[in-house]
């Protein structure tokens, strides 16, 4: 297959995933920043939800070229990206360990210039080991970390922190209006909510700048770093309501992550990492760490404030699919 392109002067992004939760805020930024855009996905079925043909189209109508096939096809994958200069996978959890194929043919292929594997999240290499269930996955994240390091391609790790849609709509159910609000542990610990779209952004400029070649990018802008008690009482503000708070406490989130079946068990144990220990801001910034709006500051991201603020308006459909 032949990609044509007329954008001469932008890389060609090859995007893993694209069609998930997050992929397509990443596939519709890099569209947006004038890239010729490649999403590869499985064949089209009959019984494909009207949602994710409804996506495909909308890509299309964006210009992107929808390349079909399945990650066992080894020779079509070398031939596509023998033709594209970056690649950027979104897997799902459930499919991290199958990147050692897309590493296999980016290795083939020997021309790609960058490579973001399926990461964001938390700056795995640096938090103290959450309860099991996150860490056996942690643990998979690392083993595909340790393999790009040990080959010859040039890669970005990212650890972009929490989707701040999926969060707000897990912890404030605000398309279930109910009148108590549950808090894990304290309440008191900082997480960082980063908005989605500002998240694929960040990534899009990311793997294309060459002082992130080789390096660990943090997204943690000082606009997004919120406890839950903060969240909750912004809230309360915002919608003139006060809610009951229903804690949860420590000790019973270890048992669920010790008893609930995968992936509710991984759920939990992220928010137990989250929320309960606070391990996004566990790590100290210095000067030899990046940190993503800082070298951006052109972006003008989305605070917690206004996220909150378009959940008002318009708030954002909840998804299970982002810790799938």
């Amino acid at each position: 297959m032949e990609i044509m392109s007329n954008s001469c002067n932008k890389s060609k992004i090859l995007i893993f995933g694209g069609t998930g939760y997050f992929g397509k805020h990443v596939v519709r930024a890099s569209t947006s920043f004038g890239h010729p855009t490649f999403v590869f996905v499985r064949p089209a079925t009959a019984q494909m939800p009207p949602s994710s043909l409804q996506l495909r189209g909308e890509f299309r109508s964006l210009g992107v070229t929808l390349v079909q096939g399945e990650l066992e096809e080894h020779e079509k994958m070398v031939s596509v990206l023998k033709q594209v200069d970056i690649v950027i996978s979104v897997l799902p959890v459930s499919a991290v360990p199958d990147q050692i194929k897309i590493i296999d043919a980016i290795i083939a292929a020997g021309n790609i210039k960058r490579f973001l594997p399926s990461e964001f999240g938390c700056e795995m290499d640096r938090i103290t080991p959450p309860l099991p269930p996150f860490e056996a996955l942690l643990e998979k994240k690392k083993k595909i970390r340790r393999l790009i390091e040990a080959s010859t391609i040039p890669y970005t790790f990212v650890s972009s922190n929490c989707c701040a849609a999926y969060f707000v709509n897990f912890l404030l159910h605000p398309h279930d209006p109910r009148p108590d609000i549950v808090v894990y542990g304290t309440g008191e610990a900082k997480a960082v909510l980063n908005w989605e779209q500002d998240i694929a952004k960040y990534t899009i400029k990311v793997a294309n700048d060459p002082r992130t070649r080789n390096r660990v990018v943090i997204y943690r802008p000082p606009g997004n770093i919120i406890s839950q008690n903060e969240l909750i009482s912004s809230w309360e503000k915002k919608t003139g309501r006060r809610f009951e708070k229903v804690c949860v406490q420590e000790d019973e989130l270890i048992k669920l992550s010790q008893s609930l079946p995968s992936p509710d068990n991984i759920a939990v144990s992220i928010v137990h990492s989250v929320f309960v220990r606070g391990d996004l801001m566990s790590l100290d910034l210095d000067e030899d760490d990046l940190e993503a709006s800082c070298l951006y500051p052109e972006i003008e991201y989305t605070t917690m404030d206004q996220v909150l603020d378009i959940f008002l308006v318009d708030p954002p459909e909840p998804s299970r699919a982002a810790l799938e």
